[in-house]
């Protein structure tokens, strides 16, 4: 049968099919068949394929309103583990129970598009091109020249220093 996932619930080959019972065979009558017949068919499917379109959209909007709902649910849960984790430090075998519930980490909203259901995703785990930029300044590069100049021995540069500290440069 035709894919009704498009915005017309009705094939091509039919269309033509209708189009032709409207124009070239429009006097034309079949046993059962002609062209009111046909043309109210297609009426009932269309009107078939709205109730399924809204049926669509609210079961998206259910589907979106659990998900909100499992989310607050999940940083509950995360919160009150928190604070039962604190509560039972004094408490060995409450602590042991504590630790074997392992809540998933919640998920966050990624920007949406004006217009357009709000996308979620998990927290990523591919690689820096995915993750939040760090923020700050960025690290200085460090040189990898050698601990010593070529030439230089310890107790020349040593002696640089020491003068380099009594105001006077000394020359090599």
């Amino acid at each position: 049968m035709f894919d009704p996932s498009g915005n017309d619930p009705i094939s091509p080959a039919l269309q033509d099919l209708l189009k032709l019972f409207g124009q070239e065979l429009a006097t034309v009558k079949f046993p059962d068949m002609d062209r009111g017949v046909l043309e109210e068919a297609a009426e009932r499917v269309k009107e078939k394929a709205e109730a399924v379109a809204r049926a669509q959209a609210a079961l998206d909007a259910a589907r979106q309103s659990l998900h909100e709902s499992q989310e607050a649910l999940l940083q509950k849960g995360q919160r009150a583990l928190s604070y039962a984790r604190i509560f039972a430090e004094d408490d060995a075998e409450l602590s042991m129970k504590l630790e074997a519930i392992s809540l998933p980490r919640p998920m966050r909203k990624a920007p949406r598009a004006e217009g357009s259901s709000p996308v979620l995703e998990a927290p990523s785990a591919q690689g820096e091109e995915n993750s939040p930029r760090r923020r700050g300044r960025p690290p200085k590069a460090r040189t990898s020249a050698p601990l010593f100049a070529e030439g230089a021995s310890p107790e020349v540069i040593a002696a640089v220093e020491a003068e380099s500290a009594n105001g006077t440069l000394h020359t090599a």
